[in-house]
């Protein structure tokens, strides 16, 4: 009998194997076995441990040549292609999120932040080049291209953007707004601060198309709440019959 053949028969050791290793835990149905060499191949059972449903016990056996066991190399629990297994390990700077952050806790940028470039040089942002300019080299890092529109698109999609339920019912835009403080460099095109204390976006980036009802020159149209009837009857007025 060759090797393979040999091999591919040890189920029952590759069980009692599988078993052992499961503990008190049975041991599942033989579902294959899959070459892994010339001298050795795996068997795979059904695992009926709990919590690894669709897992399979892998026993792998191997044959040194004539005159020599079958032997036991390896057991060990292998997910299956239905098998549960834990989400793909993300690294915690690409976990993190807005608001995440609290007081006392450090977060330094990735050395390959797209969103930073090195020196002014590289900003590609003519305020920034200019400020860096009146002080010798400016910042380390500023914003890059790719940093400005992601900023830019996170603006624009948040509840100070255009397409909120308040820039929608607004009778005017911030653009128009006395409050509007617009931003420098390329941001200022499409955004600024809101400074009105009584507005819900007060101290918050503002799309030139957001507004909310305090607005600068809202207009509230006044008059009486009480309704009042048409004259019908004047009193002042007297029929003296005789």
């Amino acid at each position: 009998m060759n090797a393979t053949q040999l091999l591919a028969d040890a189920v029952d050791l590759a069980r009692a194997a599988a078993q052992e290793e499961a503990g008190l835990e049975r041991v599942g149905a033989h579902v294959g076995v899959q070459a892994e060499d010339e001298f050795s191949v795996t068997h795979l059972f059904e695992a009926e441990h709990a919590g690894y449903r669709g897992w399979n016990w892998a026993v792998t056996v191997a044959y040194a040549g004539e005159g020599t066991p079958v032997s036991v190399s390896e057991v060990v629990l292998l997910p299956g292609k239905d098998a549960l297994v834990a989400p793909e390990w993300v690294p915690w700077s690409e976990r993190v999120r807005a608001g995440d952050l609290g007081v006392g806790d450090l977060l330094p940028p990735r050395e390959d932040d797209p969103r930073l470039v090195e020196a002014y040089v590289q900003s590609d942002d003519p305020a920034v080049e200019e400020v860096a300019l009146e002080i010798g080299l400016g910042r380390t890092r500023v914003l890059s291209r790719e940093g400005r529109l992601d900023a830019a698109e996170r603006w624009y999609s948040s509840d100070f953007g255009p397409k909120s339920d308040m820039a929608r019912s607004a009778p005017a835009h911030c653009g128009t707004c006395g409050f509007y403080t617009r931003v420098a460099g390329a941001f200022g095109a499409a955004f600024g601060v809101c400074a009105n204390e009584i507005s819900p976006a007060d101290g918050h980036v503002v799309h030139v198309e957001y507004g909310c009802g305090a607005h600068s020159q809202a207009e509230v149209e006044m008059g009486s709440i009480v309704p009042v009837a048409d004259l019908v009857y004047d009193d002042a007025q007297l029929d003296v019959s005789e």
